[in-house]
């Protein structure tokens, strides 16, 4: 990990990363309650994971996932999913309002799109620029 997402997931972890882990966690534990909620509770904790520590990593469809993710998705959206959805935008308009805060708001926002429909889903590492100076440059622009 480069020194930017280091200090990127070392803010986002001290400001709102460890309050989303736990509600993961907890939305995990109580859906390991029962053996129909096994699945759910491992999304939980793969996403609890993830939201931890956002910057420099994605998740990804899994090429595995077929109808029964999409129907578990329904479920996990009606139970769990819309809650912690709502802590997501919450989060990401209070980021928002400050410049500072706006790459925060931004991962809030799509950590939202997948706290919806966790199921199906994969979490990879993304690839960094070449250079962080040249980053949103067009090719013509960085020669």
């Amino acid at each position: 990990m480069d020194g930017l997402r280091l200090v990127l997931n070392l803010v986002w972890l001290v400001l709102h990363g460890w309050v989303l882990a736990v509600a993961y966690l907890v939305a995990g534990a109580l859906a390991c309650l029962t053996v129909v909620g096994i699945p759910f509770g491992i999304a939980a904790f793969r996403l609890a994971f993830f939201v931890v520590l956002p910057f420099g990593r994605t998740t990804v469809r899994d090429p595995g996932a077929g109808l029964a993710s999409a129907l578990g998705n329904l479920v996990w959206f009606v139970v769990a999913g819309w809650w912690l959805a709502l802590v997501h935008v919450l989060a990401g308009i209070a980021f928002c309002l400050t410049v500072i805060g706006i790459p925060f708001g931004v991962a809030s926002f799509k950590l939202a799109a997948v706290g919806l429909f966790p199921l199906g889903k994969r979490v990879v590492e993304t690839a960094a620029p070449p250079s962080w100076f040249g980053a949103g440059t067009s090719v013509s622009a960085a020669r």
